[in-house]
């Protein structure tokens, strides 16, 4: 077992070409703040943040394969590991900075993970179409 946590987010996280400190620093605020925990009412309305929760985040560069064309994905577009492990760690920091635990999967490496998936409740969130 390698990283774990409880309760909170399991961030899985890709970096493209072309990816910034500024993009690991608005994914980062935008994990930390987004208000998809409920409520005492039921609604999405609290943050990790606000529940104290933690966040497993696990490195994911296959987000960036591209399955348009072929039967085999390509990677074009996913950033090289040096570059994309300079923004994971980063990414972790600012995490860390704001208060929250973090626990993390090993960069660049065949991983098993187990997630219990409660709603399910999953969001894709992308910085490049934000800026």
């Amino acid at each position: 077992m390698v990283g774990e946590i409880s309760c909170g987010l399991v961030v899985f996280l890709g970096v493209g070409r072309g990816d910034t400190v500024d993009d690991a620093g608005y994914l980062a605020g935008k994990v930390a703040n987004l208000r998809i925990f409920e409520d005492e009412q039921g609604k999405m309305n609290l943050s990790v943040l606000d529940t104290c929760g933690a966040v497993l985040a696990v490195s994911q560069f296959t987000l960036y394969g591209d399955c348009r064309k072929g039967r085999r994905p390509g990677f074009s577009e996913a950033s090289s590991p040096e570059e994309a492990r300079g923004l994971y760690d980063e990414f972790i920091k600012k995490l860390k900075d704001m208060g929250i635990r973090v626990s993390t999967g090993c960069f660049r490496e065949h991983m098993q993970v187990k997630i219990i998936n409660d709603g399910p409740v999953t969001f894709l969130l992308d910085s490049r179409r934000n800026f």
